[in-house]
């Protein structure tokens, strides 16, 4: 049995890729808040990337109205 104990020093991030999706699609966010039903602010914050916590529910609307994959949206970055 190993009982090496790991520090994760630099474990990377996951960046969020909505503005160049719906850049891509020519969709605005006040379309795209509308399409969701979603507030402004909270598609401007993952606009930005700008979210501490993603909800779930939210990116399957995403995917959903966007036609796109979740790992479209969620990208991990080492």
């Amino acid at each position: 049995m190993n009982n090496t104990i790991y520090t994760l020093k630099d474990y990377g991030k996951v960046n969020i890729n909505l503005k160049q999706i719906i850049d891509a699609k020519k969709i605005s966010r006040s379309k795209l808040s509308s399409m969701v039903a979603l507030s402004y602010d909270l598609i401007n914050r993952y606009y930005n990337n700008k979210v501490n916590r993603v909800d779930l529910d939210v990116i399957a609307r995403f995917c959903y109205v966007l036609n796109c994959n979740i790992n479209d949206i969620l990208i991990y970055k080492k």
